[in-house]
């Protein structure tokens, strides 16, 4: 024991101090003895005489190791065992059995209620020890072990959402290269097509006029002329020109609010954080998703409903919130699409509500985008904010959209993004952002 004693080094002596071991034995010459020993080791040591007394110091405090009696007077030493193994706070404490009985049976029955080891009575001290050191090494290990891989977990939750952000990132710089030159492109002879709208419908009702003036002042027209006035049917032909010319010109007021949302929506010439009217935001969006709430022949597919309330300018990124509520309404007009498709078609009242409102305590706004499709099934409630999660077919979403809006809100802006949905009936997303 000296020799064991001479060869400890200060470090050791130390990190020993802060270990705790548990002594369970109902013979207090032995639990005296080995307490002793370790103790001079530099453990510190808890004694218990039964097994009840061993369960509540543990309950009270959890100690690092226990040495630990087969033969108890109140209870088995395999029955404490198996009572701190099915416990998870306690299932982890190495436990090495202490027994005079030295067959097989008892020690396999002993490592199949989780020992650690067991050692024969009588026993050397030097060999108790080895076999502590032994088995708090092995538990240092697998606890560094456990926190490296909960330090890769949380790394690689870090790397993907890098690389959802990388690639959200590059998305949003090609689509305002493509935008600007779009805008560029369509811009020029938009303006040439709009600045003569106005003259041509205004020669066109001139030349019209001076028809129908010719008409009057001469009341006996040729056969040719009289049969060329039934073919085109002047009267339909005036009306039908003045429409199609006011269609032309309605269809360019489109095509220039699309640009327009489009360079919003992008915010071609806008940079860093700005006051935002959220209302403006929503409206803008929505003008850019027309399309996908009409069929080609401009019938009404989906109703949107907005029950704004008036609110605050909210300070932030304008690009990044215009993306989150591009996504959410999307993903609303996705989870309709699909509960079309499921049911032939036959859904009667498709609808989007869009509420905006102060919170109860007014110190942040609420934007709650709800839609009556398909919801979110109950075995991806888990998933579906995870980056690149997606139930959608191949090369139809790369699951960013979610996962990207949840980021922009809650690590950027530092609002919530949360959801309520009820499978089959539709989901609601709801955005807090501070004021």
């Amino acid at each position: 024991m000296n020799s064991i004693s001479a060869s400890q080094t200060q470090s050791d002596i130390l990190e020993r101090q802060q270990i705790d071991i548990l002594i369970v034995d109902d013979v207090p010459d032995n639990i005296r003895f080995l307490s002793a020993f370790l103790m001079q080791q530099g453990y510190q040591v808890r004694k218990a005489i039964n097994g009840k007394m061993a369960l509540g110091s543990v309950t009270a405090l959890i100690p690092d190791l226990i040495l630990l009696d087969v033969n108890l007077p109140d209870m088995s030493g395999y029955e404490v065992c198996e009572e701190l193994k099915q416990n998870r706070s306690t299932a982890s404490i190495p436990i090495i059995f202490l027994s005079a009985e030295n067959n097989a049976i008892d020690k396999v029955k002993a490592f199949q209620l989780g020992a650690s080891d067991y050692i024969t009575k009588p026993f050397q001290l030097e060999e108790v020890l080895a076999r502590i050191n032994t088995q708090l090494t092995i538990q240092t290990l697998q606890k560094e072990l456990k926190e490296q891989n909960q330090q890769l977990k949380e790394t690689l939750v870090e790397l993907k959402a890098a690389q959802a952000n990388l690639v959200q990132q590059e998305k949003m710089a090609t689509l305002r290269k493509v935008v600007a030159g779009v805008a560029h492109e369509i811009n020029n002879p938009l303006s040439f097509i709009a600045c003569n709208i106005k003259p041509i419908q205004e020669y066109v009702q001139q030349l019209l006029t001076l028809i129908q003036l010719y008409q009057q002042e001469s009341e006996n027209h040729g056969s040719a002329v009289r049969s060329y006035l039934e073919e085109i049917d002047l009267e339909f032909l005036s009306s039908d020109l003045m429409s199609i010319i006011h269609s032309m010109e309605k269809g360019t007021e489109r095509i220039h609010s699309v640009i327009l949302a489009l360079r919003i929506f992008t915010r071609l010439d806008e940079a860093g954080i700005k006051p935002i009217d959220i209302n403006d935001t929503i409206d803008q969006v929505l003008a850019l998703l027309q399309h996908r709430f009409c069929d080609q022949d401009g019938q009404v597919l989906i109703q949107i409903r907005k029950e704004y309330g008036k609110l605050p300018l909210v300070t932030g990124y304008a690009d990044q919130l215009n993306q989150v509520i591009f996504n959410l309404v999307c993903n609303s007009i996705d989870a309709i699409d699909e509960k079309m498709s499921r049911n032939n078609g036959q859904f009667p009242a498709p609808e989007i509500v869009i509420t905006t409102q102060l919170s109860t305590n007014t110190d942040s706004i609420l934007i709650r985008i709800r839609d009556n499709g398909v919801g979110v099934p109950d075995a991806i409630r888990d998933l579906i904010f995870e980056p690149f999660f997606t139930t959608k077919p191949a090369g139809q979403g790369v699951g960013l959209g979610l996962a990207t809006s949840r980021r922009i809100i809650e690590e950027i802006h530092f609002g919530q993004l949360t959801y309520h949905s009820s499978p089959g009936e539709g989901a609601e997303f709801v955005i807090q952002l501070p004021i």
